[in-house]
This record gives structure tokens, C-alpha cells and sequence, in this order.
């Protein structure tokens, strides 16, 4: 049981012991992790000069937003925002996603999916997977750097077993050796696996090569033609924001939809990030399969179970954010402020790589690649990561992300472009001052 936990489990007994008695397994189990939360809660109050933890985006001081929705607030009427959304999702809006996959990803011309199951946020679409598709000691393949939630919803929560492998290579690119490696030995030992494959990443941004994805496919499809039941579950949180060529530009989701049928594919994604919406908590189930023609009964089962689950759950998300999201993207500002917002995060991560050239942090630390997403990371040589983390939050009102011992995780999505030579400067000051 994880420190934490047990600390919060004492604390409870030595004030009611018939409380502690009263908790379940997983109640027991569960605790509030330093992680991410926790870190931006200190870097709100402290973080006076740069704040560089919560994946948001900001610009000008502001968050970012789109003035379509902005707009759309006040004209949205009761019925479409004060009352219950059904507990698939509002019709229109699951219509208009479903379109925008098709659009956004040319491989599914042709393809069925089904229509999106509308969840509260992509964090609860995890939660709704695991509710759904995992028993306690079904196994979950994740790389070994992930974002840290994937274990308290799956892991601790779900009770799944996580099996990882080494996210990058030696090379600095995706492991797909280990990947492979990782894939063959839980399917000769398990009659169903699950396969999370979130791209862009979270934390070190980076997203797989058209060639490492089709890799990726080969494996998965060819694992499940051996005869294992493959659940491969893409966490498109930050889909869209791929700022180089070389990078899969579609989700792995349409690559592996309809190749076999024991190969499920499950797309996760939302309006959180790629809307810049982040509160409204407004994501996405998507489903693809191969059903011998029959897909569309299958789909709507799926649609139907899915339902239920989030039924039995939060009973519906938000109806509000549901209406705000669908009249911003029916919008005809809608293309142009997605092309805009776009450019100015594409010109803080290729500012982020100008920086990060210079010789001079080369002793202090090495950059994780990174082509996408909200996110970077480096790795320390020299200092611990939590203590320069605190360093620098107490000393120049630096806010960070500790992960582990030696990495750092840098929202350059929250950082003016014009912030980022300073901002690295000011943690190469906070190495210096503990070596």
C-alpha cells in the first residue's frame, strides 16, 4: 500500500476507528498523490513570475479561448443548458464529433465507428474504460513515463495490473523494441491485454513517427491474429497539436479500426484540449471493430453499455458544456480560431527547441524529444528534481513539475513565447544553486 495511504489510513483510526472499519478495499487503498495536483496547488500560491505545471494554455495573461464560445454563453437558452443531457451525450454534438474524426483522420474513410459516448472530461472516459473493458488483474501495457492518473484509475482503482517498457530508446526515439517485446510477452501469458497508447504524450510531448506508428499497428494487429483479445485504447487528449512533419498526424485509432476481430479499438479523446475548454469537462468513447459486416448492431450495444455505465456514475455530463461546445464548433469562426491558436502554441515549442540548443544547459540536463502537445520534459544530471522544484518555487517564483527522481515536465502551453529564454535560464540559475 502506497506510504501515503497508509499515513491517511492511521490518521482516520486514531480519530474514528469505526470509519477506517467502514471503507472499502479500494477506499482503504486510495490516497491524494504529490503529483501534479498538488505541485501546481503550491506553484498557484508561489509561482509569481513564470507558472509552468498545469496543462492549460494561456496568452496574454489570459486563457486561451476561442471567441466563439466566449459568444455563445450568453445565448445558449435553459432548455439546452439547465437541464439533464441524456446520458449518451447531447445528439448533435456526438454527430459533430463523430464527423470531426472522420475528418481528422483519412484512414477511416469508409470505416464504421460508432457514434461517441459523450463522458465528463477524458479522465472519467479512463474511468468509464476501465468500469467497462477491465477485470482486477487484467493487464494494461503503458510506457514506464506516463501521466501519473493512468495508475490511480486503472491501477489502484480498477485493479489492473500495469506492465511497462521504456518509452524512448537509446537512439531518443519510441522504443518499439521494448514496446514489442512488452505486447508478445503479455500475450503469450494472458488471453486479453489492453494496449494505452497516448500520443501526443503526456508528459515529454512526444508523439511517433508515421513509420513507428505503423510499427505500433503491425505488432497489435498481428498479436491478435496469433489469437490474443487486444484492446488498444488511444488517449487522444491533445489530438491536433503535431508540430512537425515527421509525426503521425492521425490517430492510431484509424489505423487499427476494423483490422481483426479480436482487435478492439477504443478512442478516447474531447474538446478539453483541443477546444481549449478545459473545465467544461467535456470528452469522448469512440469504438472501432471488425463485426463481418455487422458492425452497426455491435456499436449501438457498446453505445448502449456505455451509457449505462455513466448512468450508473455521473449519471450525464454537463448539458451546458455540452450545447457551449456544439454551437462553438458550428461556428464559422470555428476553423479559423483552431488554425490560430494552433500557430501560437507550434511557435512556443520550436521556440522551446531554439532555447534548449544553447551549449550551456548541457551539464545540467538533457530534453526528452518532443514534437507535440502542451508538454515537454528534461532530465537532471546533476540535482533532484522535487528539491529543485521547490527551489525554484520559493526562490524565483518558478512552478514546475517534479516526475520521479531526476525529470522535469515544462506546460510551455502556459509560457508567452517571449517567457521561454528566461524561463529555462531561471532553472539552469536553480541547478546551479544546489550543485
Amino acid at each position: 500500500m502506497n506510504p501515503i495511504a497508509q499515513e491517511l489510513n492511521q490518521i482516520i483510526e486514531t480519530g474514528n476507528p469505526h470509519v477506517l472499519e467502514m471503507l472499502s478495499g479500494i477506499g482503504k487503498a486510495l490516497f491524494f498523490p504529490k503529483g501534479i495536483l498538488s505541485q501546481s496547488a503550491e506553484a498557484k500560491e508561489k509561482a509569481h513570475r513564470l507558472n509552468a505545471t498545469i496543462g492549460i494554455a494561456k496568452e496574454g495573461g489570459r486563457t486561451m479561448r476561442f471567441d466563439s464560445v466566449m459568444q455563445t454563453i450568453r445565448d445558449i437558452p435553459p432548455g439546452q443548458s439547465l437541464t439533464y443531457a441524456p446520458s449518451f451525450g447531447v445528439p448533435g454534438l456526438r454527430k459533430v464529433w463523430q464527423d470531426a474524426i472522420y475528418s481528422k483522420n483519412a484512414s477511416l474513410a469508409g470505416k464504421p465507428i460508432s457514434l461517441p459516448v459523450t463522458t465528463c472530461g477524458i479522465t472519467h472516459g479512463v474511468s468509464m474504460f476501465g468500469d467497462l473493458w477491465l477485470d482486477p488483474g487484467d493487464v494494461v501495457i503503458l510506457p514506464d513515463m506516463m501521466w501519473g492518473n493512468y495508475n490511480m484509475v486503472l491501477g489502484l482503482r480498477k485493479g489492473a495490473r500495469i506492465s511497462s517498457y521504456p518509452l524512448f530508446a537509446d537512439q531518443g526515439r519510441f522504443n518499439i523494441d521494448a514496446f514489442e517485446k512488452a505486447v508478445r510477452d503479455e500475450a503469450r501469458q494472458n488471453s486479453k491485454i489492453a494496449v494505452l497508447l497516448n500520443f501526443p504524450h503526456n508528459p515529454t510531448g512526444y508523439t511517433v513517427t508515421k513509420t513507428e506508428g505503423g510499427r505500433i499497428a503491425e505488432i497489435l494487429i498481428d498479436v491478435a491474429r496469433q489469437g490474443t483479445n487486444v484492446i488498444a485504447v488511444t488517449d487522444d487528449s491533445y489530438f491536433g497539436l503535431f508540430y512537425e512533419e515527421e509525426t503521425l498526424k492521425e490517430s492510431l485509432f484509424a489505423t487499427l479500426c476494423g483490422k481483426d476481430p479480436r482487435l478492439l479499438a477504443v478512442k478516447l479523446d474531447g474538446c478539453t484540449k483541443e477546444n481549449f475548454v478545459w473545465g467544461l469537462r467535456v470528452g469522448f468513447i469512440t469504438y472501432g471493430l471488425a463485426a463481418d459486416g455487422q458492425e452497426q448492431p455491435v456499436y449501438e450495444a457498446l453505445e448502449k453499455k456505455t451509457a449505462g455505465c455513466i448512468r450508473g456514475n455521473i449519471s450525464n455530463a454537463s448539458h451546458l458544456g455540452q450545447s457551449i461546445v456544439l454551437k462553438s464548433m458550428q461556428s464559422e469562426k470555428f476553423p479559423a480560431e483552431k488554425e490560430e491558436k494552433f500557430a501560437v502554441l507550434k511557435a512556443r515549442a520550436q521556440r522551446v527547441k531554439s532555447v534548449l540548443a544553447h551549449p550551456k544547459y548541457q551539464d545540467a540536463w538533457e530534453a526528452y524529444p518532443f514534437n507535440s502537445g502542451y508538454f515537454m520534459c528534461i532530465r537532471l544530471k546533476t540535482v533532484n528534481a522535487e528539491k529543485l522544484r521547490v527551489h525554484l518555487l520559493d526562490k524565483y517564483g518558478v512552478g514546475l513539475i517534479a516526475i520521479g527522481d531526476d525529470n522535469l515536465r515544462v506546460a510551455f502551453s502556459c509560457i508567452e513565447e517571449t517567457d521561454i529564454q528566461t524561463l529555462f535560464d531561471l532553472i539552469l540559475q536553480g541547478v546551479n544553486d544546489l550543485t
